[in-house]
């Protein structure tokens, strides 16, 4: 059963992937599998001022949960098996995740993972989850999270117990690098860098992330995990 929340993802995803310039956001086929994936292995450097306000926002934001696991009720218990159910065919295939629309919109975040947005998905549907979170290991993907985005903190909770992360507002590039910046009108064309073109800007963000995948000592809503941490150079 879909649940909806009275502030939905339609915006945020309009704002992500029209970038507020009215154009539509790239689409991404099986035939860039390969170069999507090669550009994450390629580039390695995010913007470090950028990296390290999302990982201190995040873990101030979560810093009022008890770093334990909420009680696994009969609800949460019911939402972790439709988000497993919506998401279990990516959990160790990039590729099948890229076929179905995703594309990458973070480099690795330490910690946290590579995250992946499908502008294709509209509302808040606890079983279609916008954004994975994935870790690399050598050539391996392995899915920790899943992700959703608000402009704010929603009224209604998305899941019991739910607690929230922040992402600051940002230039996004198509290889996945990010600058922090307060205006789309600070975006360069291309990433200063490594040249990458510039795909989306987005406001602050309130984020709600959800380990579905891979255990996180720091509860099941941490915006970090230290078992990523592992993989942050892969």
């Amino acid at each position: 059963m879909t649940r909806k929340l009275t502030i939905t993802l339609a915006t945020i995803v309009s704002v992500l992937t029209a970038a507020c310039t009215g154009e539509t956001a790239p689409t991404t086929t099986s035939s860039t599998v390969d170069a999507t994936t090669s550009s994450v292995a390629e580039t390695t450097t995010t913007s470090p001022a950028a990296t390290t306000t999302i990982v201190e926002e995040a873990m101030e934001h979560d810093e009022d949960a008890d770093g334990a696991d909420p009680e696994v009720t009969p609800g949460i218990a019911a939402d972790l098996a439709m988000i497993r159910s919506g998401s279990a065919r990516y959990v160790n295939d990039l590729d099948a995740a890229v076929e179905d629309g995703f594309f990458i919109i973070t480099q690795m975040i330490p910690d946290m993972g590579y995250h992946f947005l499908n502008p294709n998905v509209e509302g808040f549907d606890i079983g279609q989850p916008p954004i994975l979170v994935y870790g690399r290991d050598g050539d391996g993907w392995e899915l920790g999270a899943v992700e959703w985005v608000f402009p704010e903190e929603p009224a209604e909770s998305p899941m019991e117990g739910a607690t929230y992360g922040a992402f600051p507002a940002a230039c996004h590039y198509d290889d996945g690098l990010f600058v922090a910046t307060a205006s789309e009108d600070e975006c360069a064309a291309t990433h200063t860098e490594t040249g990458s073109g510039f795909t989306f800007w987005h406001p602050d963000l309130v984020t709600f992330h959800v380990w579905a995948w891979m255990h996180n000592p720091d509860g099941l809503y941490h915006g970090t995990n230290p078992l990523m941490t592992a993989r942050n150079d892969g």
